[in-house]
């Protein structure tokens, strides 16, 4: 039993907010003792039993996620046309968007595994929380290369657009070292692999929820977000919702006021990391452009609007 057990206050917050990005032996790999399931445990105040409930909760919710969407007869549909063969090890490089236990990441390699007969891949989770795409980029030997990996997803760029409160003029990490990174990020990964990349866009926040969570000392702004996806606009590969839409409600009026305002179920209470229904949105999205962009090694950024102009999403 540790010595120090966390509040029944504590182990709420946990469960409900904390735990599913706390993924400790990810951010902190080389601490001594990190893969013991007791150590791990004790340093929340947990006993054992009570962590790994708690996240195979999250898993359970990832599991049954993809059930749902597996109901879509369009993405039972796109499963079969994607560009993965038999034994490809596919690696997500990302922030704790990918991260999330109940994430984007874990209900993709559920749908595969549900709704392929014979699923012959290996699915590797390197998102590690809050990271910037710098961040990224220093564990890319360890996290991505290592795995020698033939499909490398990059979802980064959402903590790039983070204005401290310390340093609010500015982005923590600039438009011009994001594009450095991800071009790094790109060659390294184009040693080992001749398949194109997969960029996954940072999705918009809801900024007026994220101020209110005291957890966070930084702001970010849709403004800010909508530059770093117009720098993912210009990579080749397979280019998942380059304008940032996936949490919008799909069913909303064109014509509302509001219109350009993502959808607030789609979103956790911090109004920055998506809900269970924000990530089923994104597994949505990545399979349809995996399954229905044309000439990735051009760019497949498809379906952009003709009269799209950089910088138009100010929400």
């Amino acid at each position: 039993m540790p010595e120090f057990i966390a509040t029944d206050e504590e182990k709420e917050v946990l469960e409900k907010y904390l735990l599913q990005f706390l993924n400790l032996e990810k951010r902190l790999p080389l601490l001594p003792g990190i893969e013991n399931p007791e150590a791990l445990a004790g340093i929340m105040g947990l006993e054992v039993n009570e962590l790994q409930k708690m996240r195979e909760h999250f898993e359970s919710n990832a599991s049954e996620a993809a059930v749902e969407l597996l109901e879509d007869g369009e993405v039972v549909e796109w499963l079969e046309e994607l560009p993965f063969e038999e034994g490809d090890t596919i690696v997500a490089l990302g922030d704790s968007l990918t991260d999330d236990l109940q994430g984007w990441f874990n209900i993709f390699e559920h749908v595969l595994e549900i709704g392929l007969e014979e699923p012959a891949f290996t699915l590797i989770n390197s998102g590690v929380s809050y990271n910037t795409s710098t961040d990224a980029l220093k564990r890319l030997n360890r996290d991505v290369l290592d795995h020698d990996p033939d499909w490398v997803i990059v979802a980064l760029g959402t903590f790039d657009a983070q204005r401290l409160h310390v340093a609010p003029d500015r982005s923590l990490v600039s438009l011009a070292d994001y594009w450095e990174n991800l071009n790094t990020i790109e060659t390294t990964v184009a040693e080992v692999t001749d398949n194109p990349m997969i960029w996954m866009s940072p999705p918009p926040v809801l900024p007026e929820m994220l101020e209110e969570i005291r957890l966070f000392n930084f702001d970010l702004s849709n403004r800010d977000l909508s530059s770093y996806r117009e720098v993912l606009t210009g990579k080749k590969g397979y280019i998942v919702d380059p304008l940032g839409k996936r949490m919008h409600d799909e069913d909303q009026n064109n014509e509302e006021e509001d219109e350009d305002i993502p959808a607030a179920w789609n979103y956790l209470s911090d109004g920055l990391h998506p809900s269970l229904s924000g990530h089923v949105n994104t597994v949505k999205e990545l399979i349809r452009f995996l399954a229905l962009a044309k000439e990735p090694e051009e760019g497949s950024s498809f379906e952009t609007p003709d009269d799209y102009e950089p910088g138009g999403d100010s929400v």
